[in-house]
């Protein structure tokens, strides 16, 4: 039988459960902010979150492991692996009712996540917090520093594996149940070899019960339905959890468990959610619609806006997405097809303006979701960006979701602000009429005369662009007020404290019946915390002027 050479390193027991415990702690917490983004978003407080909490149960099994160091065994470390390997067991079959559960505590918003993470997170963290100076204990090194600097150099090391294979491959390629299920099978593979060449019955039996557990709880998903609606497909790809549902005659593609685009299945054209006619715009404000002959949307979705335009304007369409699976979604689910008039570029948004060589006579910037905004697309620079590569009509629209009065308006007012930097004027358009998180319109011109209310209304009536804009129109803000909040500029991270109001609270999007049905009494919207519809009074009470010291949304956090 052949030996290895003995220069070839050998890793012993403890050496291989250290490993393994470093890729097990990071692999799970990459997987943490996949689990919890769908309920409690991924803003940086969710991610610090989980950051702290996996610091403080590893800190806390390091301290509990090395008091109990001294009887440290082979078993002790296998029982181990296997009790971390049942709580992911647990993890993965009771993991939405954890995460509903844990999201009625009245916390503020920017700590919500905080009991969820500790629930599911804390105890299994714990546990493999002890393998190291367990490790360390049965090292064959000599001294005490020798053997802890070694122990902990193998367990970074595994830390950095597990970070990379769960970042770059697991996440883009498997489910969360599947890589909760290899995560649990690894673990108890590893509580088996610490037992060999002799393992014990009672660890021996009870890692086949966690296998078994494991399959189950991966195996025992939904069979195809959500309160989304009938799944159509589901997946994970390396930005976010990406699912597409249908519900009666509407396919709705969420992002992270919220709705992002939506498409009528009886007419694939037709505009569902409201925001997306503001998209529109520039037709009204260009000297000329006729000369629209190209347009740029930042954000692809599900192409809702893309492929009306298409559909629409004799224009060339280029779309950059910077997720592959959404653009793939949408060409699969969507009916999203390349063609000589629409472009699709799988790149960063920002990156893609820096590098093109076209100009654009409108550029639709529809990258923000709620809880998840690109910094680097929210700035003065970003802006002069877009003013460069905008020729000299060129105009800009930006979806912006944000309250349009109040403490939760301080995102929208901000972005006000910073396009006011670079553009000669800026508009905004609000499309709920009540004082709730919705998504508000930014239009940005390079024309120095301002154009009113009657002036936009004069040329809808005027203008055939394909579609009547005159609710809309109908929705201008006259002024927003900006003294109270920054510019955004690269070097000042703030778009998550500005977003911080808004955690916690429901965005209303409004939802058409039909293209014509702009002008009923009431406007059909969407709750996407609650997932339902509600009627909101389209004449609501007059607002008094905004006061940072006294306003606050007028609704409540879950």
């Amino acid at each position: 039988m052949r030996t290895l050479p003995d220069h070839v390193p050998r890793l012993t027991k403890a050496e291989l459960a250290v490993f393994i415990s470093g890729v097990a702690s990071m692999g799970l917490e990459i997987l943490a902010g996949r689990i919890v983004a769908p309920q409690f978003g991924s803003s940086i407080y969710t991610w610090g979150s989980i950051i702290g909490i996996f610091l403080a149960a590893l800190s806390l099994g390091y301290h509990q492991g090395g008091k109990r160091a001294a009887r440290a065994t082979n078993r002790e470390m296998a029982w181990l692996f296997i009790a971390t390997a049942a709580y992911v067991a647990v993890l993965l079959f009771a993991r939405d009712a954890l995460l509903t559960t844990t999201a009625t505590i009245n916390l503020p918003p920017r700590y919500a996540s905080l009991p969820a993470i500790i629930i599911m997170f804390g105890p299994p963290t714990y546990f493999l917090g002890f393998i190291s100076p367990y490790a360390a204990q049965l090292s064959q090194k000599e001294g005490i520093g020798e053997a802890s600097g070694h122990v902990y150099a193998l367990g970074t090391i595994g830390s950095i594996v597990g970070t990379f294979a769960t970042t770059f491959l697991l996440i883009p390629s498997l489910s969360i149940d599947q890589i909760g299920l290899l995560f649990g099978i690894l673990l108890v593979v590893t509580a088996i070899a610490l037992e060999l060449p002799k393992p014990s019955r009672k660890p021996t039996i009870g890692a086949f019960f966690v296998v078994i557990l494991l399959v189950g709880a991966a195996a025992g998903g939904t069979a195809g339905y959500s309160v989304q609606g009938e799944v159509v497909h589901q997946t994970q790809t390396p930005y976010q959890e990406l699912t597409v549902a249908d519900s009666g005659d509407t396919r709705t593609m969420y992002l992270d468990g919220k709705r992002h685009s939506a498409m009528d299945l009886q007419n694939p054209n037709r505009h569902v959610f409201d925001y997306t006619r503001y998209f529109h715009m520039p037709y009204l404000f260009h000297d000329d619609p006729d000369e629209i002959e190209r347009v740029l949307f930042v954000g692809g979705g599900g192409f809702t806006g893309p492929t009306r335009f298409v559909e629409e304007y004799d224009a060339t369409v280029d779309v950059v997405e910077i997720d592959p699976d959404v653009i793939d979604a949408a060409e699969t689910y969507f009916d999203v097809e390349e063609s000589d008039q629409l472009n699709i570029y799988n790149e960063d948004g920002r990156m893609f303006l820096q590098n093109t060589d076209h100009t654009y006579d409108a550029i639709v910037l529809d990258a923000y979701k709620m809880d998840k905004v690109p910094h680097e697309l929210t700035t003065e620079e970003f802006m002069t960006e877009v003013d460069d590569r905008l020729n000299d009509d060129g105009v800009l629209v930006a979806n912006v979701i944000s309250a349009p009065s109040g403490p939760a308006s301080d995102f929208y007012r901000a972005e006000y602000k910073t396009m006011e930097q670079v553009f000669p004027q800026v508009y905004a358009f609000r499309t709920s009429s009540a004082n709730v998180v919705q998504n508000i319109e930014l239009v940005a011109t390079k024309d120095g005369d301002r154009l009113t209310q009657t002036d936009l209304e004069a040329r809808n009536d005027e203008r055939d662009i394909g579609i009547d804009l005159s609710d809309e129109v109908g929705t201008y803000i006259e002024s927003t007020a900006t003294d109270d909040v920054p510019v955004l500029r690269d070097d000042r991270g703030s778009v998550d404290a500005l977003l911080d109001p808004m955690l916690g609270q429901r965005y209303v999007i409004e939802e058409s019946e039909s293209e014509t049905d702009s002008n009923s009494d009431s406007e059909t919207a969407i709750d996407t915390e609650n997932r339902s519809l509600v009627t909101i009074d389209p004449e609501p009470e007059p607002e008094p002027e905004f006061d940072p010291e006294q306003d606050s949304p007028t609704i409540v956090a879950d």
